[in-house]
């Protein structure tokens, strides 16, 4: 056992208006299987790059080992993948990253093929065993899963389930679940470290969360009460106090000893009154509410708004996949799940009328209004302004979305090609929910949206019961939306 030592670390970019991390105070054990979570933009990926000494900081971080960061930065993808492999990690040895790579389950002949020609599922697999062919050194795993079908994930899980010594950043419950011991996460005001996996952490996360809104309600009737109280004291101490220049004869000293009393108890209940006031201000700081999201969903008279009979994609004489029968109707929420390359996002392409070889029955209603969100998203810049003006958007509904999945104010002025992958996603997710549609198209929406976002979105969709086609590879989430599942790989 050996500890990551870190100590008054601060950190924040050029020209933000508060720091990513202030006086942070962190031990991790070098044996632990570290799970990381947190809001996209909250600073994972800073922290892990942080941990590389990519990034001036104030404070100390000892590393009583080295350490090696995924993904690794690839420069020519059309190399050969073992010559790549050897440029990225030349010290490694070729029997141990064999040992991997049949641990992981990737085929040794991937070796000697361009590393273009992979699929995305193959080149994370064998870039994760180069990774862990190297021995003593603590990985830092950023977001493995954003290329992974449902089975890779499964194969990659059960891998990382025999490993130690690292950091995994994922936004996959189930995936980071199977995995972790102990969970790092970055909240809203603090930074937290616990033994367990994912749903240990939700679990205490949900009662700190409860007990606060609460305290939080107590406090809040206790401080109308007191208020009240103190002001009555206050008023009833006057009026005793008062009675003292009446007519007649009267007992002035003890009048004025009634009215001091009442005016001390007064006092006394405004001091608790302040304590409580000041109580309220330290609670809900680092409550995470879930706020709802709200679709634009359009009906529409077609039943069924598409109707697919003997269908596949095609490339001359060979079919990608067997044939398929398969409808959409209202309220509908269709899944297509299969391995990279099965096809699902041919089948979107060719739902959308782009240019992709079909062959079948493929009928989609007259004016059906689609909304979508691509697979790819990377190309996107400029700032918010340019972007809702480009898409057409109602600005105030986009950016009060954008609020809600955690975007801060700030965060506007930002130009987009500066965003995390996860916000850049966000910023689509956001148009989707702003347009008016009868159907919604997302390719893979999930890929690095963070946990909390995940759970809004889901329940969303079960609340507004929109006509969706979805490719997504979340287990968790697939198993609460989806109203059918269509398997492209059976």
């Amino acid at each position: 056992m050996a500890l990551i030592d870190i100590k008054n670390l601060t950190f924040e970019y050029p020209g933000s208006l508060k720091p990513i991390f202030e006086d942070l105070d962190l031990q991790l054990d070098t044996n632990w299987k570290l799970g990381f979570i947190g809001r996209n933009g909250y600073g994972k990926t800073t922290f892990l790059k942080l941990l590389m000494d990519e990034y001036t900081y104030k404070g100390s971080i000892i590393k009583p080992v080295p350490m090696a960061y995924f993904p690794f930065d690839i420069k020519d993808y059309d190399m050969v993948t073992l010559d790549l492999l050897e440029d990225l990690q030349p010290n490694f040895e070729l029997w141990k990253l064999r040992r991997e790579m049949n641990l992981i389950e990737v085929e040794e002949e991937a070796l000697y093929r361009p590393f273009s020609t992979l699929s995305g599922g193959e080149q994370t697999k064998i870039l994760l065993a180069l990774l862990f062919a190297e021995e003593d050194r603590f990985l830092l795993i950023d977001e493995p899963t954003n290329h992974l079908d449902t089975h890779g994930r499964q194969v990659v899980a059960r891998y990382l389930e025999g490993k130690k010594g690292f950091i995994l950043v994922s936004h996959d419950r189930d995936f980071i679940n199977s995995i972790v011991d102990h969970v790092l996460s970055i909240e809203k005001s603090k930074i937290v470290i616990q033994r367990g996996n994912y749903d240990s952490w939700e679990k205490n996360k949900n009662l700190e969360d409860q007990y606060e809104l609460e305290k939080n309600e107590k406090l809040r009737k206790e401080i109308r009460r007191l208020r009240e109280s103190a002001r009555q004291k206050a008023t009833w101490s006057d009026k005793v106090e008062a009675t003292k220049l009446g007519s007649g004869p009267v007992d002035r000293g003890y009048i004025g000893h009634k009215a001091a009393k009442m005016m001390k108890r007064s006092k006394a209940i405004e001091k608790r009154y302040e304590k409580a006031i000041e109580e309220k201000k330290n609670l809900l700081k680092n409550v995470e509410p879930l706020e709802k999201l709200q679709m634009n969903v359009l009906d529409h008279h077609a039943k069924p708004y598409i109707n697919a009979e003997d269908f596949t994609i095609a490339y001359g004489d060979e079919n990608i996949f067997k044939p398929i029968e398969f409808t959409v109707e209202k309220g509908d929420c269709i899944v297509f799940k299969g391995s990279n390359g099965s096809g699902k996002s041919s089948i979107i392409k060719a739902i959308l009328g782009r240019d992709v070889p079909w062959k079948g029955k493929l009928e989609i209603a007259k004016g059906i209004t689609i909304s979508y969100i691509p697979q790819r998203f990377d190309y996107v810049e400029g700032n918010i302004n340019e972007f809702v003006h480009k898409m057409g958007l109602d600005k105030t509904k986009f950016l009060t979305i954008l609020r809600k999945l955690g975007f801060s104010r700030d965060q506007f002025e930002i130009p987009i090609e500066n965003f995390s992958m996860g916000q850049k996603k966000k910023i689509f997710i956001a148009k989707s929910i702003c347009e008016e549609a009868h159907l919604f198209i997302w390719d893979e929406p999930l890929n690095y949206i963070d946990v909390i976002s995940r759970l809004q979105i889901e329940n969303m969709i079960l609340e507004c019961s929109p006509t969706m086609i979805l490719v997504e590879h979340d287990r968790r989430f697939i198993d609460k939306v989806a109203t059918d599942i269509i398997d492209l790989s059976k």
